[in-house]
């Protein structure tokens, strides 16, 4: 990469972030380019040059919010080890996220604006929650495959898992039900979760000599 593609690269991710803060303090309606491009001290014309719209920025913040996270997600899910401690391990990792004071503001900021604007609940929903869904199913069907899994619809089963683990406590910070969620609270929601998963597809008798 030449140095000024290396300069434009480096611009842009001083943009998201500041986008980033903008969204998540005024909502999508109340973040104007305007705003940001007096923040970043450039002009509305260079904020445009990098995104030509609202939509297209607010879909760049959530996927450098979300890119990295299911990187980390995918280095968990090693189809080759030990699937109940991929579970686990997956599974906490993406509770702890979903709890995150960040990760909880933009729930609240979507969930807020989107009867007034869809296209911002469509790019978070399909730029962050369905990407991990897709992440975890593909990684279950494998399994599925090798009849470590009852067979059965890898997307659902992945939603149901992730439901399993982040649902109640996310709810609870969402609702103002409570104002933190503690370490042992996120451990202990994932040791009843993936045990539940883990019975609810165990492979039957059949399948799982086969899979022997």
């Amino acid at each position: 990469m030449g140095r000024r593609e290396s300069r434009r690269q480096d611009r842009r991710e001083t943009i998201i972030i500041a986008a980033s803060r903008h969204f998540l303090d005024h909502g999508y309606s109340g973040t104007t380019m305007s705003a940001i491009a007096a923040t970043l001290g450039g002009s509305k014309g260079t904020l445009w040059s990098y995104f030509p719209s609202k939509e297209e920025l607010f879909t760049a913040v959530i996927d450098h919010a979300s890119t990295a996270f299911r990187a980390q997600l995918s280095e968990i899910l090693d189809p080759r080890g030990d699937l109940s401690t991929a579970l686990r391990s997956f599974s906490l990792k993406l509770l702890e996220k979903a709890t995150s004071p960040d990760a909880i503001a933009l729930h609240r900021l979507v969930i807020a604006e989107a009867p007034r604007f869809p296209e911002a609940g469509r790019i978070f929903f399909d730029r962050a929650p369905w990407q991990t869904v897709m992440l975890l199913a593909s990684f279950l069907s494998g399994f599925m495959d090798r009849g470590k899994l009852r067979r059965g619809d890898p997307t659902e089963a992945a939603q149901a898992l992730i439901s399993l683990s982040a649902y109640r406590l996310q709810q609870q910070l969402l609702m103002g039900i409570a104002a933190e969620i503690t370490a042992e609270q996120r451990e202990k929601e994932i040791e009843r979760a993936v045990p539940l998963f883990l019975r609810a597809y165990a492979p039957d008798e059949h399948t799982s000599k086969l899979a022997d």
